[in-house]
């Protein structure tokens, strides 16, 4: 079964949270994985089973880029706030890059999100 990555910063966690709800039969097809404010988030409310990392910050979005650097990971959409600064800006980077370097597809706005439930509903 193909993985989906789910991440969210704090300002976009309700957004990640209406955007699984609104493609909740697509993404229960996928094992889901996600840092672990998100993945609590999206467990209690949307009722999906969602392996948890750390949280971000912490060093989720590494372990995260660990299972994208192992091809574990087949899809990360990523809701990330531009207009606030990360602590962890590079570990952000990192997990992009990885993301490219392994040809994951990865959105990080909830237009291309959609795109790519786009594509799983038509495969």
């Amino acid at each position: 079964m193909k993985t989906i990555a789910l991440i969210a910063h704090d300002r976009k966690k309700e957004e990640m949270l209406n955007f699984v709800l609104a493609h909740k039969e697509i993404l229960a097809q996928y094992d889901l994985i996600a840092t672990a404010t998100t993945g609590k988030i999206i467990q209690e409310k949307a009722g999906l089973n969602v392996t948890t990392y750390l949280s971000g910050p912490l060093g989720g979005d590494q372990q995260i880029g660990s299972k994208i650097a192992c091809q574990k990971v087949d899809i990360v959409i990523f809701l990330r706030d531009p207009l606030t600064a990360q602590p962890h800006e590079p570990d952000i980077t990192a997990l992009l890059r990885l993301c490219d370097v392994h040809n994951i597809p990865a959105a990080t706005n909830t237009a291309t999100a959609k795109m790519i439930m786009r594509s799983l509903s038509d495969a």
